[in-house]
This record gives structure tokens, C-alpha cells and sequence, in this order.
């Protein structure tokens, strides 16, 4: 994403020609009755290029390159449903329509090119620690984060700090806590707890692991941690 709209006037881009700046634009004021034309139009570049065809994209023509649709509405199963295509769900910290989306997008999947059968993804944010005291300080950054974003002030993840409770008001704490409902923290065995129950309710064929630490070793720890974790709902799923 870039800051704001980019005027390069009419007709011009960088080391290119009118026809190849019109395939490579992008408004973020166009309305999402656009998108899917947009995704047709990516499958189109990936596909064989055509005799005297005049754009051709360099590496991807010809390379069947996979396309997901990750989203956090009804509108985007509805679409991945209808073009048969993978379907990611950004259920880390837009959970609200998570059990609708992913049933609507398996019961309206129709098989195409790409995929004969719906394959979903869920996303979750999980902080594993060797206490619950400690994991849960970790996790106050993701938590910081998103209350930034709720005063309309995004910015970089922040160290964590030792008190949620005089930093954030009632109402940020509830908007927060509600977009991060699918947060697991806490030690190896809490974790694993969590991620059993979202694995047994909606059976996603992968599941992305999320997490905004400050420190990179204690992601680093988190993740060997969960790495354990991983091991051992491998071994039961088999």
C-alpha cells in the first residue's frame, strides 16, 4: 500500500507505456465492485502468454502462479467461493464473521481450474511463554498496537508495559479484545489448548501463526514453543 494517491499525469509511468501503466493501476478509490475483475486479470497474467499478445508478465506468464483471496468479510468468501480459489481468513484480528464466511465460502465453493475443492486458512495470533504472567506482558504490544490503531494513530509495535489496565479505556478494551479474540497466550500447554478447540470447530486445511513482538528472541522463543505444539497436533491428526 502507498500513503495517498500518486499523480504521474496523464498517460505516464516510470520506464513503461500507457497500455502497461493501465494493467498496472491501482485506485484505492475504485469501488470493490472492481476486485473481482482485478483477480481475473491477475489469472489472465499468469496464464499462457498468446501469440502477439502485448503485455506479457516476466517471470509469472505461463507459471500457473496459485492465487489466494485473503479476507475478513462475507463478500470476499462469497468471491473465492464463486472463482474456486483458496480462501485465507484474517481471523488474527478480524474474527467477528469467521463462522459465517467459512461456511458460506465451503457451501458455495464451485470447482474450477485451480482447485476442485474448498481449502481454507485460518490466521490466529499466539504468544507462548514459559509462565501465562510472562506471554501475557508479550502480548501487551499487539495490544497497544491496536489500541493505536482505535485512536486513529497507527504506528510501529511498541515494547511491551506492565499495566493494560490504566493504559487503555473501557471502551478501547472492549474493540480490542473483541479484534483479537483469536489470540492464544500463555505457556506451551495453553497454547496448545487453544489451538486444539479452534482446530476441532472449523477444521481449516492451514492455519497461519501471527504475532507482533517487540523483542526478537522472545518471537523466536514463542515459536519454538509452538513449534513443539505443532509436533504433537501433527501426531494426533495422523
Amino acid at each position: 500500500m502507498y500513503p495517498g494517491r500518486i499523480d504521474l499525469g496523464p498517460g505516464r509511468a516510470p520506464g513503461t507505456d500507457q497500455a502497461t501503466a493501465a494493467a498496472l493501476r491501482r485506485d484505492l478509490n475504485v469501488s470493490a465492485d472492481r476486485f473481482p475483475t482485478d483477480v481475473q486479470e491477475l489469472q489472465h497474467w499468469f496464464s499462457e502468454a498468446e501469440p502477439g499478445q502485448r503485455i506479457v508478465a516476466v517471470p509469472g506468464a505461463g507459471q500457473a502462479v496459485p492465487i489466494w483471496l485473503l479476507g475478513s468479510s462475507l463478500f470476499s468468501a462469497q468471491l473465492a467461493a464463486h472463482m474456486g480459489l483458496p480462501f485465507a481468513f484474517a481471523s488474527h484480528f478480524a474474527p467477528e464473521h469467521l463462522e459465517q464466511a467459512i461456511t458460506l465460502y465451503r457451501d458455495r465453493f464451485m470447482p474450477r481450474a485451480q482447485l476442485d475443492a474448498p481449502y481454507v486458512m485460518l490466521t490466529a495470533n499466539v504468544f507462548a511463554a514459559d509462565t501465562d504472567a510472562e506471554a501475557q506482558r508479550l502480548a501487551t504490544s499487539m495490544q497497544v498496537q491496536f489500541v493505536y490503531l482505535v485512536r486513529g494513530m497507527p504506528g510501529k509495535v511498541q515494547p511491551p508495559i506492565d499495566d493494560m489496565k490504566s493504559y487503555w479505556r473501557p471502551e478501547e478494551k472492549a474493540r480490542v479484545q473483541r479484534a483479537l479474540s483469536r489470540s492464544f497466550i500463555g505457556t506451551a500447554e495453553r497454547v496448545e489448548t487453544g489451538l486444539r478447540d479452534l482446530l476441532d470447530t472449523f477444521k481449516p486445511d492451514e492455519l497461519m501463526i501471527s504475532g507482533h513482538f517487540f523483542d526478537p528472541k522472545a518471537r523466536s522463543y514463542s515459536f519454538r514453543l509452538l513449534s513443539e505444539v505443532r509436533e504433537r497436533l501433527d501426531a494426533d491428526a495422523h
